[in-house]
Parts: C-alpha cells; sequence; structure tokens
C-alpha cells in the first residue's frame, strides 16, 4: 500500500461527550463511535466499560497482570534496540512470566489518553513505555510514542475481541502528516484486546514484516482494579 508523502485526508476529529453537572463525563463515547453499532453491541460488557471510561479529574484506569509470551526474531530485537533512540515502544527483554502493569490517563492537552505501560525484568528495572491514543488523523485514532512518530489504526471487532491494527506510520512535521511508504515501514502491527471473563483479559502485540516475518509477539493477562481518583 503507497501512501502519499503529506496527508490529502480530512483529518477526523471526535468530540468528548457533554460534562455532567459535576464536571466529569459519566461515559467516554470515543472509542465506540470508532464501531458500528452492530459491532459495539456485540463486544462483551466488560470489554465496552473499560473502553468507556472517562477519566476527568486526574483519575487512574489500573490493570495488574503479568507478561506470559514475549518472542522476537533477530530483526525483531535489531528493531526493538534502534527505537530506543525514540523512546524505546518496543520490548527490548524478552523475560516471560514477569509483573506488568497497565494505567491510563487522559491526556488534557490532546483530548485522549495517555497508556503507560511497565514491564517486569528479571535482571533489572523494569522497562516503561508511554504512548498516547488520540482520536485524530485519517482513521479517527492515531498511536502517538513520541518524536513526532504516530501510528494511525484500524479499530475493528473479530470474535468478540477489541483490534486495533496499523493503517500507517506517519511523522508529525509542524502542521503536515508525512506517511511513510509501506516498505520502509516495520511491518503490520496488531493489537488485540480479549476478555476471558471474571475481570481477567488478554492483551497481545504482534508486529509482522512481510519479509522478515514474525518481528515481535507479546502477551499478557491483566485484571480490573479500582479506579483511582
Amino acid at each position: 500500500m503507497k501512501y502519499p508523502m503529506h496527508s490529502q485526508l480530512p483529518e477526523t476529529t471526535i468530540a468528548p461527550p457533554a460534562s455532567n453537572r459535576f464536571g466529569n463525563n459519566a461515559i467516554d463515547l470515543r472509542f465506540r463511535s470508532l464501531l458500528s453499532a452492530e459491532d459495539w453491541q456485540s463486544l462483551p460488557p466488560l470489554v465496552q466499560q473499560r473502553f468507556s471510561k472517562r477519566l476527568a479529574g486526574g483519575g487512574l484506569a489500573i490493570y495488574e497482570g503479568r507478561t506470559t509470551d514475549l518472542r522476537m526474531n533477530l530483526a525483531g530485537r535489531t528493531l526493538a534496540q534502534a527505537l530506543r533512540l525514540v523512546g524505546a515502544p518496543l520490548p527490548i527483554s524478552t523475560d516471560e512470566d514477569v509483573p506488568s502493569l497497565v494505567c491510563v490517563s487522559e491526556d488534557v492537552a490532546y483530548g485522549g489518553q495517555i497508556w503507560t505501560r511497565m514491564y517486569g525484568r528479571k535482571s533489572t528495572f523494569p522497562q516503561i513505555i508511554h504512548s498516547a491514543k488520540r482520536f485524530s488523523g485519517p482513521t479517527g485514532l492515531e498511536e502517538y510514542i513520541g518524536f513526532g512518530i504516530s501510528i494511525a489504526l484500524h479499530v475493528s471487532v473479530e470474535e468478540e475481541a477489541l483490534v486495533f491494527s496499523s493503517h500507517a506510520y506517519q511523522f508529525h512535521l509542524f502542521s503536515k502528516r508525512i506517511f511513510l511508504p509501506s516498505w520502509l515501514s516495520p511491518g503490520k502491527l496488531r493489537v488485540e484486546h480479549c476478555d476471558l471473563g471474571g475481570g481477567e483479559f488478554r492483551f497481545s502485540l504482534s508486529l509482522e514484516h512481510p519479509l522478515f516475518g514474525e518481528l515481535v509477539y507479546q502477551s499478557g493477562l491483566y485484571r480490573d482494579q479500582v479506579v483511582a481518583a
């Protein structure tokens, strides 16, 4: 797939829901707006709830769990190490069965969400990865990883799982969006949120390249925690 050097697509921005009388929003419709009504209703109720939390007032949604699977081939390890120059958005260790923590908060400056992920390592400090989900760009959602780099994401539902897949990799240069040609991209990114019942869910991430195969696969089990205000 080829992308233009500068975006010609109209940028989609989803307005936040109106505040209630307490100053907080009872429900967040932004993720729901990216899906058809039929797809949204096909999601398990707890998945709908997790992606409908409006974390106003400095609130945090906290998910505690463990990394169960983590593998990288040689090309994936090389890419992960190279990306340490831009904040290390990919895991740099293949340690499994280690603690993991995910915190989600509101990104007040850009009207999105900040996701902070902590992955334990057996012999040194945990790795912490920051990114922001912003409700803008050609698909209506993008993952901003810093240093002007973001990934336009397509949202879908597959077998009751909420799936985020990469649509385009892009650089932000002042007011321009410069799309990375497909032949220069690191591959197809897929993130899946699958509910397992009882407040537990599986998070998985895969990155596959047409020439180098599966670069990275990461999976973990998490549980809902109390939202901290």
